[in-house]
């Protein structure tokens, strides 16, 4: 429209009429307010096509400015400032936040204009969404709808750029000013403040890190609804390909901690780089577990990932202390590509092409890598693909078997499934052959189709496929490979949830199975097992849990102190999760569950003792500290333990299961520990002053806090105001 006649100028009109059009967005009639709403939201899109420079300065950078005052590039100086001063207030950024939603989300313009200013607060609307997270507050629906929606309009390159910059591994991204800090809002929405410096380095590492782990945490979680665009998948992808990246820079700088002579600047770039090592790390372990299942959406993506595993593999081959995690990644994606050739997907001539970008590191891989199996299966894959398929040999169906659950051909899969699925008992033993009689297996079994000759599509000719039954799995439990093993449990744990009747009827079987698996050194295999028993206990406590409590206070002959104390401490938190499970029902096993861990505080292992006590704690707690008349054997042990026990990390677990009752009890505890009382407050005062362990004068400490709170509110009631009015007859 034409500029009226009163304005001086354009800028001018803008100026006196933008703030009229902000005014439009907070009407609180809900009547009216959606259409003036509406009216202003269009006519702000309007202004920033028409008059991108004046709309920004004049409507975008006022309405977000309670964002921007609080972000890292703010030209205010917080050192000026008391801190806990409030920097925004809960109405002014509760209405910011809502504001951005209706001009961005709801006017859903994705210009570019709109989309470099929303990018700009971007880092601090996810630090929002992240508090909002961990607290009940209302401004975690739009702070997620205004991420989510910027991650979908945006272009690939640029969403990635940003999920980059909200990972902390750029600083593309403006965050939440360092020395800012939210709080929960009286009306349930968030202030910014001017944060208090920790003098304490140690509380100051810990908020630092407890942060980091829950920025990681929201974003898998903003990414979990990001799959089916495909944007899980490639910032899966772009993270691999930044842990390799970091490996390389890491292996070619030297260390200057170690070497003579290195500078500070040395040394500081040293650990940015160990720090950002470890952040991607963390990202892909996050990733990994948050979003793995349905993370890939196509070929593409299929092959991205693939390929950034065998840049990896031909860069560092697996060696060093990492080297089972490195060759197991290796070979998940090797198999990858063999499910996808073996069947898994129906794949198109344009498939082809995509998977012949990994023909050279195949290639590389079959000439480079020390292990002779996995350079036979690289060479192999490489074959396959040129082929079209048409050349399939024995080595590739086994591997597809090991990824699918199954052998190749037995029915078409997406490649959103194949990451998550479990691998078959007929998945290859490479790691127990020959190199030669691997040879030998694969020309038995190798035929190549002339795909000129036959009018029939290529297919890879593998074994003929058989059926994996409940036996299958059994025997694939006991798989020296522990993907494969550790893949069989949690299948088998999947039955047990399903109430599979086959699996159900051989419940003494599986409880075999999962209790030798307990006994395995690799994590994902033990904790597998520890799964399967807890699912199979909390179905049916009446018969396992006895089972469980026997081998849990007497360790099977045989074996090693050490390795018996870990697999009790294994046993222990299968108990505890199995509380957790059984909720009330917990109270029927209340004894016999009590006197275990009472037990297991005597052991002659310092590790179980410890871990004896922290499980008693816990149970503690989900009996809502009603332990009965054990209590009295309860306090007795832990009183001697915390004033005898030479190991300071098992005093210390005495003296929490102390903290625990006392807070758990609250007022009740003149009541329930009336007759030990006295001696857990000697005790407590007792290593108060003795103790020379700090964490556990601590503990000491905060367990007299909460006796003193608790008697003083027994000693002093509060006192209430009452008027009683008396009707006479």
């Amino acid at each position: 429209a034409a500029c009226p006649q009163q304005c001086l100028s354009l800028e001018d009109y803008y100026r006196q009429v933008c703030p009229q059009i902000l005014d439009l967005l907070h009407i609180q009639d809900k009547a009216a307010a959606r259409q003036f709403q509406r009216v202003a939201t269009t006519t702000l899109l309007t202004m920033a096509r028409e008059q991108p420079e004046l709309a920004e300065r004049h409507l975008l950078q006022p309405l977000l400015a309670p964002l921007r005052r609080c972000s890292d590039t703010a030209e205010l100086a917080l050192e000026d400032l008391a801190a806990g001063a409030v920097l925004v207030p809960e109405a002014e950024l509760g209405s910011c936040v809502e504001d951005v939603l209706k001009v961005y989300v709801v006017g859903n313009d994705s210009s570019s204009l709109l989309l470099g200013s929303l990018q700009s607060v971007l880092g601090v609307v996810f630090s929002l969404y992240s508090f909002a997270k961990q607290n009940v507050s209302y401004l975690r629906s739009p702070c997620q709808d205004i991420l989510l929606w910027f991650l979908e309009k945006a272009e690939r390159e640029q969403s990635l750029a940003v999920l980059e910059g909200l990972a902390g591994l750029s600083s593309l991204v403006p965050t939440l000013h360092p020395q800012c800090q939210l709080r929960v809002g009286s009306d349930s929405g968030a202030t910014i403040v001017v944060e208090e410096t920790i003098s304490d380095e140690d509380e100051a590492l810990y908020q630092k890190i407890s942060s980091e782990q829950c920025h990681v945490g929201s974003l898998v979680e903003l990414l979990s609804h990001c799959q089916k665009s495909g944007l899980a998948g490639d910032f899966f992808i772009h993270c691999l390909k930044e842990l390799t990246q970091v490996a390389a820079e890491d292996e070619a700088a030297p260390n200057p901690a170690v070497e003579p002579g290195g500078s500070l600047l040395e040394l500081e770039q040293h650990q940015a780089r160990q720090g950002r090592k470890l952040l991607v790390l963390q990202l892909v372990a996050a990733l990994c577990e948050g979003v793995s299942d349905t993370v890939f959406t196509d070929i593409g993506q299929v092959q991205e990932f693939v390929a950034a595993v065998l840049h990896r593999a031909c860069v560092h081959p697996a060696r060093g202390p990492g080297a089972a995690a490195e060759a197991q990644t290796l070979a998940m994606a090797m198999g990858l590509v063999a499910a996808v050739l073996g069947g898994a997907v129906q794949l198109q001539s344009s498939d082809f092409v995509v998977l012949k970008r990994l023909v050279p590191l195949l290639e590389e891989l079959s000439r480079t890598y020390p292990e002779p199996v996995t350079q036979e299966l690289a060479s192999d894959l490489r074959i396959a693909i040129c082929t079209h398929g048409a050349c399939s040999l024995g080595t590739v169906g086994a591997a597809a078997g090991g990824v699918l659950g199954r052998t190749p051909g037995t029915g078409a899969r997406s490649p959103a499934g194949v990451p998550g699925t479990a691998p078959s008992p007929t998945a290859p033993r490479h790691g127990h052959g020959s190199p030669s009689a691997h040879r030998d297996r694969r020309e038995g079994q190798s035929t190549c189709h002339d795909s000129s000759a036959s009018g029939a599509s290529p297919a890879p000719c593998a074994d003929s496929p058989a059926p994996a039954g409940l036996q299958e799995l059994l025997l694939s439990a006991y798989d020296p490979q522990p993907p494969s093993r550790a893949a069989a449990l949690r299948r088998l744990a999947s039955l047990v949830t399903q109430r599979d009747p086959e699996a159900l009827r051989l419940q003494e079987k599986l409880l075999e199975v999962f209790l030798e698996n307990l006994q395995h050194e690799d994590a994902f295999v033990y904790l597998s097992a520890i799964q399967g028993v807890s699912l199979l206990s909390s179905e049916y406590p009446e018969r396992i849990l006895p089972v469980l409590l026997a081998r849990y206070e007497c360790p099977a002959q045989g074996t090693e102190d050490t390795a018996a104390a870990v697999t009790r401490m294994k046993l222990g938190e299968v108990l505890m999760r199995v509380t957790r499970a059984l909720g009330d029902m917990v109270f029927q096993h209340r004894e016999p569950l009590i006197r275990a861990f009472l037990r297991g505080a005597r052991d002659p292992d310092s590790a179980l003792r410890a871990s004896s006590l922290s499980n008693l704690g816990e149970l503690s707690q989900h009996l809502g500290f009603q332990l009965g008349s054990i209590i009295q054997e309860v306090t007795c042990c832990v009183t001697a333990i915390a004033r005898t026990d030479p190991e300071a990390e098992v005093r210390r677990a005495a003296v929490h299961v102390v903290v625990l009752l006392l807070r758990g009890l609250s007022e009740k505890v003149t009541e329930v520990l009336r007759d030990v009382l006295r001696d857990l407050y000697r005790l407590l005062k007792h290593v108060v002053t003795a103790e020379r362990d700090g964490t556990t004068v601590l503990h000491a400490q905060l367990a007299l806090e909460e006796l003193d709170a608790a008697m003083r509110r027994v000693l002093f009631p509060p006192q209430t105001l009452e008027k009683k009015i008396v009707v006479l007859p």
